[in-house]
């Protein structure tokens, strides 16, 4: 327990086996005193922003983030005036630019992002995006040629390209210049390219390193206008065109790619919000639509509602349908792709919940049928059968469910196979698998602290076994000794209402690094419980008051949380989690997500 944390409700060990600490401490109390007195708002409010470290000299700010204030120069970002310049060259010369994006969310909205802003200034840009299953992640020689074979004069690679030593030298012998715009950790060495712009390069002193890569494509993309109306040059956007009202994208990507929420990056979304709101971009609506969201936008609806839909496409159908239907303009062709992207979210859904069950199997197996147990420090689950492209939802899946590091892995009939990890808080995973790769144990692999990926031949799937347990050990034993849930109050039932939830919004938008509210709800009891789903278990607490709260608790059937929740025995028990807005049928209410609980006394 660290020196100053309070524990709450005297739980030292939960249903989940975390130990309650109050965010807040005594001089965070008093903080969020000065906050409500200065600033005027809620008590509730003051003490969100307390227990985020924010002090009543930052309170008003904080509230209302811009861009204009927290954007720097983006020349602060190494390469970045080289790429401006070319980029513009481009435009000015009507130059054929080839767009290279990767298969998710922030690599569609990067895509879109920058197609959409090339479009403005009079050209017709072409977007690639690779085949997962058959061509991988990032730039591959065969593509580069076909796109040089096409016509392209300029190719950008959007969240990705950085480790494509290969085939950006095919690129340099085809005499095709290549402008890097990516956001993932690498090494000293780049890619032969005329810019690598990316603010986790190692010679890179911007301070931006959380961006995701569709932050970094809107920044490049406000250079590049700055180099046009300096240029002694006729070239102007379409009259209708304002980059702002693109923050709808970035917005997007930034929340799906799960970077943290501060500084810039709540800016963006804060801002993107407003625009997503509007319904500008006929593809988002369209999705909406489709994914049946009934109420005004939220951080929740993209990243659990419009982003697995658009990763669909790059999963388990074809990879170029998000990024496609983020640049349309036809209201028809985008209510057919939102269709055919919700239809393969169902298909991905079912083919997740076969891959998932056999996973969990491996994973007792592997820690001898205790959740709990410190061995393995890494979780490796493999199949000959699974499909790549749902592997990390089973890695985030396992992580969360045995709180450590995880990979799943798929082999092909060859032997070769690709996997996608996912980390806890407190272990690097992408250093680790750069150092394996050095070690030759994998044939390549990358990624960021939370999430990696690598390649690796079934017969040194023991080595990477080992090479995990002598490198990570001690920090998932460090990681997982300091379990706790951090709390930021205490609400009845009947407090829990719609004001109240505007109220915490105005603390908004959360996301990672930026945590989302957890309340507890102290000897409410369980009037009614079922399993719902795939493994969820929908519940109503209860009041002494008789007030009572809707709530949910995903993939907790089978666990000690989901038993203690669907027993029969109705005593008074403490309940976390975080609240949300609930839409049915026209109706809007208050739903608890329920993410821990603790017997009374």
């Amino acid at each position: 327990m660290v020196f100053g944390e309070r524990t709450f409700l005297d739980v030292r060990q939960s249903l989940n086996g975390r130990h309650w600490v109050d965010r807040l401490s005594v001089g965070q109390d008093r903080d969020a005193l000065a906050i409500a007195q200065k600033t005027g708002i809620s008590d509730l409010v003051a003490r969100i922003l307390a227990g985020r470290g924010v002090n009543e000299d930052e309170a008003q700010a904080f509230l209302d983030p811009t861009i204009k204030q927290l954007m720097p120069d983006p020349h602060a970002m190494q390469d970045m005036e080289v790429a401006a310049h070319r980029i513009a060259q481009a435009i000015v010369h009507g130059e054929l630019v080839a767009i290279f994006g990767d298969y998710d969310v922030d690599g569609a909205t990067s895509s879109a992002l920058l197609s959409r802003f090339l479009s403005a200034y009079g050209l017709s840009p072409q977007i690639y995006i690779p085949d997962r299953i058959v061509e991988g992640y990032g730039p591959n020689p065969d593509a580069i040629r076909s796109l040089v074979e096409a016509g392209a004069q300029l190719i950008v690679t959007v969240d990705c390209g950085v480790s494509s030593f290969d085939a950006l030298d095919e690129a340099k012998k085809l005499s095709v210049d290549v402008v890097v715009l990516d956001h993932h950790q690498v090494g000293t060495d780049l890619p032969k390219a005329t810019a690598v712009v990316n603010p986790n390069r190692h010679d890179d002193r911007s301070g931006l390193g959380n961006l995701a890569a569709v932050g970094v494509v809107f920044m490049t993309c406000v250079a590049v206008q700055r180099v046009m109306r300096q240029g002694q040059t006729n070239f102007k956007p379409a009259d209708d065109f304002n980059l702002l009202d693109l923050l709808d994208l970035v917005a997007l990507g930034t929340v799906c790619d799960v970077v943290p929420l501060q500084g810039l990056n709540r800016a963006f979304v804060r801002k993107g919000l407003i625009a997503l709101r509007q319904g500008a971009n006929v593809g988002i609506r369209a999705l909406s639509v489709a994914a049946r969201i009934g109420e005004v936008l939220q951080p929740y609806h993209l990243g659990f509602a419009l982003g697995p839909r658009i990763n669909a496409g790059g999963r388990i159908g074809d990879a170029a349908l998000g990024a496609r239907l983020l640049t349309l303009s036809d209201v028809i062709e985008a209510e057919e792709i939102a269709l055919k992207l919700d239809q393969l979210n169902e298909q991905r859904r079912a083919m997740e919940k076969v891959m998932l069950e056999e996973a969990n199997a491996q994973a007792l197996a592997e820690t001898g049928g205790d959740e709990d147990s410190l061995e393995p420090s890494v979780l490796l689950t493999s199949s000959d059968t699974w499909h790549p492209g749902i592997l990390g939802l089973v890695a985030s899946r396992l992580k969360e469910r045995y709180s450590r590091p995880t990979f799943a892995v798929a082999f092909d009939a060859s032997g070769k196979g690709s996997a996608s990890g996912r980390s806890i808080s407190g272990v690097d995973l992408g250093k680790v698998v750069r150092r394996a790769v050095d070690e030759g144990i994998l044939l390549k692999g990358g990624g960021h602290a939370m999430a990696a990926g690598l390649t690796i031949m079934k017969d040194r799937l023991g080595d990477l076994r080992a090479f995990f347990a002598e490198t990570l050990s001690a920090d998932v034993t460090a990681a997982r000794a300091d379990r706790k849930l951090t709390i930021d109050g205490a609400l009845t039932a009947r407090a829990a209402n719609l004001d109240l939830l505007d109220e915490i919004d105005r603390a908004g938008p959360y996301g990672a690094g930026h945590s989302e509210p957890i309340f507890v709800f102290p000897a409410h009891r369980i009037s009614f419980s079922k399993v719902v789903g795939t493994g969820h278990v929908s519940a109503t607490l209860r009041s002494e008051d008789g007030s009572t709260l809707p709530a949910i608790c995903f993939g907790s059937e089978g666990t000690d949380l989901g038993c203690a929740l669907l027993t029969k025995d109705r005593k008074p028990i403490h309940v976390a989690g975080t609240l949300s807005r609930n839409s049915w049928q026209g109706r809007m209410s208050v739903q608890l997500r329920i993410l821990d609980a603790s017997f009374v006394g």
